[in-house]
């Protein structure tokens, strides 16, 4: 028997509360359970959901679990705004004018807010960074300020902690200080803050609950990019399409994006990964993980952003290939007019595939990458297909090296110093040709035009 997801976001808080020894109310809790559940389950996500939280709490310790719980709550650019029933504690927060969050003033009573700044280092009047901690920020801010009645302060200290440690990919600073010994020094002067030399705290203690804390931080930072670390290629790409199909709302309804918004979508997140330091994705604190794991943790990442960097790179260049071929004959259109649509109501749907030829091979290709492109991404995705046919038909007719030189001539297109025909002419015209005739075959309305194009390449 499972529990609907809402009861297990109760469960999950009711059980993190006891272990913690603090009195929270079943009605509390499920109020707090239910703002979760408000905010992951809308229907703009499809990484950032409670999937992901219950896959982060598990084997966690309570104040994990709390972070966990609470740490993707805000995602405000997705979410086009603030999660429902946030208003009230956030917009007094942050302003948001010009494109820009700027952190507002605040009175030195608000102990949550406090907290929250300090462990983040911001400061009022500051622009927030979209990217480098807003979502994050905010997020702790609404578990502190809901937390705050209920546990100690040591323990929130540590949930909120944990919250900031999940701000990604960060390099060391110019002190050569990493994002967790940072993170550290900030914890300490909080709970020198809080408690003094109260009886009890010990320095000992101190440097004991510091060094318990940060490495909780890093552990659930850790995880939370753990698919960068998936031995599978696959599974690792399917992360990353999630993340591709929830950063951009056009490609959220299946058969009805473009050729040129699915095309962004592949070039925004191929330009993120091609620029995405390895280095900067796993963390360390005092030998947590250990050194062996780190240098397997950084080798995995290395090697699951370069697989997904040619993989995406020969998406793009096929894409190309169906942008090129629909400006040449018109103008662009949805992806389903040239490709066919994934499912149909009304049977088995054409699809373009159905109509591309066999491949005699005579290029050198990478075996995993065709693998994929051919059995497709280890997790289904709703608003796309797994495999990729059309990919893979040009991947073995161009090979390895080819389908580089041809992602190079599609870029040249894509920046206006190469033309769409230039492009279809760079490319080899046996190739070319099969993918047009596919493509007239499901392109009911550009059928003649397509058919003259081939003619005009020749």
């Amino acid at each position: 028997m499972t529990y609907s997801t809402i009861n297990r976001l109760i469960i999950a808080f009711d059980t993190a509360f006891q272990s913690l020894a603090t009195q929270v109310s079943m009605a509390e809790t499920e109020r707090m359970a239910m703002l979760v559940h408000h905010a992951m389950e809308s229907k703009t996500r499809t990484y950032h959901t409670t999937s992901h939280v219950f896959a982060l709490c598990e084997g966690m310790n309570p104040r994990q679990v709390l972070a966990a719980l609470f740490h993707d709550l805000v995602y405000y650019q997705l979410d086009d705004g603030f999660p429902l029933h946030t208003h009230d504690m956030l917009e007094p927060v942050a302003h948001f004018e010009g494109g820009t969050f700027t952190l507002q003033p605040f009175g030195a009573d608000d102990a949550a807010l406090s907290l929250c700044t300090a462990l983040f280092n911001f400061e009022p009047g500051q622009s927030l960074p979209l990217y480098g901690g807003l979502n994050e920020f905010l997020s702790a801010v609404v578990a502190a300020r809901l937390l705050l009645p209920y546990l100690e302060f040591s323990d929130l200290i540590a949930v909120i902690a944990c919250i900031e440690a999940t701000i990604a990919f960060r390099m060391p600073d110019a002190q050569g200080l990493s994002a967790p010994d940072q993170l550290a020094l900030r914890v300490e002067q909080q709970y020198r803050r809080r408690y003094g030399n109260r009886a009890g705290h010990s320095p000992d203690a101190l440097r004991t609950y510091v060094s318990e804390v940060v490495t909780d931080a890093v552990q659930v930072a850790n995880r939370d990019v753990s698919s960068f670390s998936e031995a599978d290629p696959g599974l690792f790409l399917s992360t990353t399409w999630l993340l591709i199909e929830e950063s951009n709302a056009p490609l959220s309804v299946a058969g009805m994006y473009t050729l040129y918004e699915y095309r962004c979508g592949l070039t925004r997140m191929d330009h993120f990964l091609r620029n995405l330091n390895p280095a900067s994705v796993f963390h360390q604190y005092q030998d947590q993980p250990s050194t062996h794991s780190m240098d397997d943790l950084r080798a995995a990442a290395r090697r699951n952003i370069a697989f997904a960097c040619d993989f995406l790179g020969a998406k793009i260049t096929s894409i190309a290939i169906i942008e090129a071929l629909a400006l040449c004959t018109g103008t662009d259109g949805p992806i389903s007019m040239f490709l066919g649509d994934i499912r149909n109501p009304y049977g088995r749907p054409a699809r373009v595939e159905d109509f591309l030829p066999p491949v005699i091979e005579t290029q050198s290709h990478n075996g995993d990458l065709l693998r994929v492109f051919e059995r497709g991404r280890t997790l289904e995705s709703s608003n796309d297909l797994t495999a990729s046919p059309v990919t893979a038909f040009m991947y073995r007719c161009l090979g390895d090296t080819g389908t580089q030189h041809a992602l190079a001539s599609a870029r040249q297109m894509f920046d206006g110093t190469r033309s769409p025909l230039g492009y279809l002419q760079s490319l080899d015209q046996s190739m070319v040709g099969a993918i047009i005739q596919a493509c007239a075959r499901v392109a009911v309305s550009r059928k003649d035009a397509l058919l003259a194009l081939e003619h005009q390449l020749k």
